[in-house]
């Protein structure tokens, strides 16, 4: 069973780039091994954000954030009307298979190059950014404990819960302001395949998290919490 973290609730129902002046840091010793750590949890519970902040906390040893979102399957063989119909909270949209390829090389230390994704047009781009692994690899998405394959590659799993009106709210705002998405087209989204595919892979893939922590918490407490059991499992 997974440990329970619980602590000090936060009033603030949107998330927030993270303040790295208030960031916890973390002394580690460099390592040629390198540790993976997974951060899933519904669409809008805050898993991005507690994923930049313990980033910061991590870093230099911690590169980039890894997204499951950059690998979505290529669509370009249908049309724009069939791409906005198809269910992009299955784990069949994702391209799986190339990610736990890309996650056994990182883990040997080896880089990569990986898709880029494009949210506006649901295409996945041609072009392909390289990504150096460092001491630290953090990948996140909503999807990335529901996978036997990829579980097996993180050394840390958590998960992010926060409740579903809140987690409506931030994917509404997300949504719209950043993906130019109308508000009847997210919330029929919402209703046909977000909360269904969160149901049946996201929620139950929370009994797999080594850490379960609540996204309406202040982040940097979580960090903290997640950095102490980091330390535990690597020293």
């Amino acid at each position: 069973m997974p440990l329970i973290v619980k602590i000090c609730p936060n009033n603030s129902d949107s998330p927030i780039e993270p303040d790295e002046s208030k960031q916890t840091t973390i002394a580690m010793n460099p390592s040629d091994r390198v540790t993976t750590i997974g951060i899933a949890g519904a669409s809008g519970s805050g898993k991005t954000l507690l994923a930049q902040a313990l980033q910061i906390a991590l870093r230099p040893q911690a590169g980039p954030i890894l997204s499951q979102d950059w690998y979505y399957r290529d669509l370009s063989n249908l049309s724009f009307e069939q791409r906005c119909r198809e269910n992009f909270d299955h784990p069949d949209a994702l391209d799986f298979p190339l990610l736990i390829q890309h996650l056994e090389i990182l883990k040997k230390g080896n880089s990569i190059s990986h898709p880029v994704y494009d949210f506006s047009t649901h295409l996945r781009q041609t072009k392909f950014v390289h990504y150096k692994p460092q001491s630290v690899v953090i990948l996140e998405g909503i999807l990335i404990l529901a996978q036997a394959e990829l579980r097996r590659l993180l050394d840390i799993k958590i998960f992010v819960e926060t409740s579903p009106d809140i987690c409506l709210i931030r994917r509404l705002r997300r949504d719209i302001t950043e993906r130019g998405r109308s508000l009847d087209s997210v919330l029929h989204q919402y209703q046909t395949s977000v909360r269904p595919m969160f149901m049946k892979y996201v929620r139950p893939s929370r009994e797999h998290g080594d850490l379960v922590v609540s996204g309406e918490d202040e982040t940097d407490q979580n960090v903290k919490i997640i950095c102490a059991h980091f330390l535990r499992q690597t020293n």
